[in-house]
């Protein structure tokens, strides 16, 4: 299947979901996020989520870490629309975050962070068996993580597809992929 006809259904699948299932689901995702060593550690990139998209709750990633591991630094992404770029800051809690013109919950004071970063959850849309995503296709993740030596463990609600046949050369692959019922390695 190519990206976008892989968005197309992804983005319907998703908001089909009811709320209960749709909470089950997140929970789900949590509790295999719990089963990651986290030892060597120190700075996790999060994405928050566009609820009403349905994506995957990172919050409760995000305050799981706080309670078991608050020893790692959270970092949460700001979009530039213009360059296509996005810079990662300091989580500092949910007063801290507004929506930008695209709906999407973003930092406004938390620290600014230049250093390393050693895992980074990545959103997606779907996923394949090869490892790669289908994300909203403006390029964000490919950008960032094409620059950092990170683990890329991606985040689905739903299992991989078989292939998706538009790869190109600026695609990333991730590492790991979690899902309701497992995590995957590639």
């Amino acid at each position: 299947m190519l990206k976008a006809e892989i968005r197309k259904q992804a983005l319907k699948d998703r908001l089909s979901l009811n709320e209960v299932t749709y909470q089950e689901l997140n929970k789900s995702l949590l509790n295999q996020f719990k089963t990651l060593d986290f030892s060597k550690t120190k700075c996790i990139h999060i994405f928050l989520p566009i609820i009403e998209k349905k994506e995957p709750d990172t919050f409760l990633l995000i305050d799981w870490l706080a309670t078991n591991h608050p020893e790692i630094k959270i970092l949460v992404p700001k979009a530039d629309f213009e360059t296509a770029l996005m810079t990662h800051h300091e989580y500092i809690g949910l007063q801290d975050l507004k929506k930008n013109t695209y709906q999407i919950l973003e930092p406004q004071k938390g620290k600014l962070h230049e250093g390393e970063i050693d895992l980074v959850i990545v959103p997606l849309l779907a996923f394949d068996l090869q490892g790669y995503r289908a994300g909203y296709g403006k390029g964000f993740y490919d950008r960032f993580l094409q620059n950092i030596n990170a683990q890329k463990i991606g985040l689905s609600l739903y299992p991989a597809i078989e292939k998706i046949d538009d790869v190109n050369e600026h695609d990333i692959r991730l590492d790991f992929c979690i899902t309701p019922t497992a995590i995957i390695k590639f």
